[in-house]
């Protein structure tokens, strides 16, 4: 490929069009082959554009025996018959599922076109009958196992999750639908499917209990997504060019396209994928950016946390959990951790051997700092559209020195807490002080208190350190006496930047900062 013309796939999620289009690829098809060596039906749960179309895509294109398509690339070494099967391809992703009907049009359609090929016969009436007498005619007649690839298996689940009644009409269509794939397996060839969630215990895959799961597998890790060294080898030229632009060298490019975009981890040992999605943006763009934020949270993401009684600073400060904490699919609005990790917004961070705890936290900066500005809105009365803007302004107060501004603008966050302030609210309240100063910290040296024995808040710019010290249903003075008294400004003492304590204390009966006082140090 001329260096000068390469071609980036953003939003090309099938595979013929681009090794036809000479488009970049990060070749995954040597994992490909190894799956489709076995007749083990599988299933892989990964965040939404993480590349689960693009490996449904590939392994239509192997299954084809479109050895054309896989020239230069890591099976090309490793097939040698190239064998075309008959291949039912299901795609759930292409619909709006709000209403029971949804479902059955989708179904409906692929199972129309599928009978084209394959006829149909007397009796068989409902979706799973149809689909059953596909796969067994197309297997008589082509005398090939039949290959079965479902992408987004989830997604009608996923719409109605707080709709009991949809949901439940869903589940048992589908729990029929898939069961099929157990009933017909002596006609199959390989079996694959795809989703943001796994719901194995809401019975839609009870029927086909033979899936092997493989989506905490460390030999199938980087199976989607892109690693540092896959990123290094396939795009230097892009990352050369986006280094350029900034100002920055190959080292330092790399290193801030690592803290924005890596860090998503599908087993506690296996290696740091990159998004590809915000990858391929950033370098079409030649700007760091919250790309794969931008494309929107899901709609039932946002229910469940609207529903939801979840302490939030857990998911800030990052979460300890066993396994069936988060792997495991659960409607439940008091816990949304495991759809939080599923859809992408935490990974596996750290893991505990002795008693089998995984570290939850956000994957890296893009995910961290849009999730929060996300949650502003729930929280406050300020907009989405307004909290960049009043982030941007704490910050540059914080540089001027200008606290009695500061504190005025976080005032305006507080202001929209409920009208009493009970134990509920009192963590509502907590919630935004810390959604407040973790957002600053995509600008400065910003640390919130997650242990006892530390200032509620410490911020650093250039020529400062701040010390916060928060009251509830205190007075201003005792914070900043306790500031005094416990020394949380002595490990800065020999810095030479000015210290600023500053005591505020927060009315039960306001439900908002009532007073503040400042006291200045110098180094």
């Amino acid at each position: 490929m001329n260096r000068l013309l390469r071609k980036l796939p953003i939003g090309i999620q099938t595979f013929e069009k681009i090794r036809i289009g000479d488009y970049l690829y990060v070749d995954k098809t040597a994992m490909v082959w190894e799956l489709a060596q076995t007749d083990s039906p599988y299933f892989l749960s990964r965040p939404r554009r993480f590349g689960k179309s693009l490996l449904i895509s590939t392994f239509e294109s192997y299954f084809q025996g479109r050895k054309d398509l896989f020239e230069g690339l890591a099976i090309e070494k490793l097939e040698t018959d190239w064998i075309e099967y008959p291949i039912l391809h299901l795609d759930l992703n292409a619909e709006k599922y709000d209403a029971p009907e949804r479902l059955g049009i989708i179904l409906e359609r692929h199972i129309v076109q599928w009978e084209k090929l394959y006829g149909t016969e007397s009796g068989e009436e409902s979706y799973s009958a149809r689909f059953y007498g596909i796969i067994r005619r197309a297997y008589e007649q082509t005398g090939k196992g039949v290959v079965v690839l479902i992408d987004e298996y989830d997604k009608p689940l996923l719409q109605a999750i707080l709709n009991e009644e949809l949901a439940n009409a869903y589940k048992q269509t589908l729990k029929a639908f898939y069961g099929v794939l157990k009933s017909a397996d002596r006609y199959l060839r390989f079996v694959f499917l795809t989703g943001v969630t796994k719901f194995a215990q809401v019975s839609v895959f009870s029927d086909l209990n033979q899936l092997q799961d493989i989506s905490m597998r460390l030999h199938y890790a980087e199976v989607c997504g892109i690693t540092e060294k896959e990123l290094v080898e396939v795009f230097t030229p892009e990352l050369e060019k986006i280094a350029q632009n900034n100002d920055m060298s190959l080292a330092e490019t790399v290193t801030t396209m690592t803290a924005m975009y890596d860090g998503y981890h599908f087993h506690q040992q296996g290696a740091g994928m990159f998004n590809p999605f915000s990858v391929l943006n950033a370098l079409e763009a030649c700007e760091f950016n919250n790309f794969w934020f931008q494309t929107g949270t899901p709609t039932y993401l946002v229910e469940l946390l609207k529903d939801s009684d979840y302490d939030l600073r857990l998911l800030i400060n990052g979460v300890d959990v066993d396994l069936d904490g988060f792997s495991e699919y659960r409607a439940d609005a008091n816990n949304p951790l495991p759809m939080i990790y599923q859809s992408g917004y935490l990974t596996i961070k750290a893991y505990d051997k002795t008693f089998r705890l995984y570290t939850l936290a956000f994957p890296n900066d893009e995910v961290r700092y849009g999730f929060m500005k996300f949650l502003v809105p729930y929280y406050t009365a300020v907009t989405e559209n307004e909290t960049g803007f009043h982030i941007s302004h704490f910050v540059k107060e914080l540089y001027a020195g200008d606290i009695p501004s500061f504190m005025e603008r976080l005032r305006a966050f507080f202001a929209g807490i409920p009208y009493e302030l009970n134990d509920e609210t009192e963590r509502h309240y907590q919630v935004i002080f810390y959604l407040v100063f973790r957002l600053m910290g995509q600008f400065v040296d910003t640390e919130v208190r997650s242990a006892k024995g530390r200032a509620d808040a410490i911020v650093k710019t250039k020529d400062r350190i701040y010390i916060f010290e928060f009251k509830l249903n205190g007075s201003a003075e005792e914070a900043l006496q306790q500031i005094n008294e416990k020394g949380y400004f002595e490990p800065y003492t020999i810095d030479p930047r000015a210290k600023i304590k500053v005591g505020i204390d927060f009315s039960k009966e306001k439900r908002n900062i009532n007073n503040f006082i400042i006291e200045e140090e110098r180094g």
